[in-house]
């Protein structure tokens, strides 16, 4: 019998779909290299990235952090090999988090962030890599 999709509405929910996401991220042979080896706290993580996505889809203010940056950082530790593949990779599994486990006016609001936020890390990523010399 399947489980009855939640709305977004609240910490508890935020929590729930990072939680179910980064479950499936971890365990993922394309992208969840970069993430085990790379995140050393997980809980401390998931409660981080909790923040973010709570700001992001309830309005309620509380993460603390540099994501971009982040983002150039790791790109940097493998080598200048983040792609948009990557990317698109971990908005397939977000989207289909969102789409098992909720339903409501959110989960077009958390398509729709997690789009611009994987478009944005890619654009940054890119403008920070070294350029070639001529």
């Amino acid at each position: 019998m399947d489980t009855p999709k939640r709305t977004i509405e609240t910490r508890e929910d935020v929590s729930h779909l990072v939680r179910s996401f980064y479950a499936k991220v971890r365990e993922d042979d394309f992208i969840g290299y970069f993430f085990n080896e790379t995140i050393t706290d997980w809980e401390h993580h998931l409660e981080k990235l909790t923040d973010f996505w709570q700001g992001n889809l309830l309005g309620i203010p509380g993460y603390k952090g540099r994501p971009p940056m982040e983002h150039i950082k790791l790109d940097y530790a493998y080598g200048h090999t983040i792609t948009p593949a990557h990317f698109g990779q971990w908005l397939n599994l977000w989207i289909n988090t969102l789409d098992e486990n909720f339903e409501g006016p959110k989960v077009d609001l958390a398509k729709d962030k997690a789009r611009q936020l994987a478009e944005f890390f890619t654009l940054r990523i890119y403008q920070a890599r070294p350029q070639p010399q001529p």
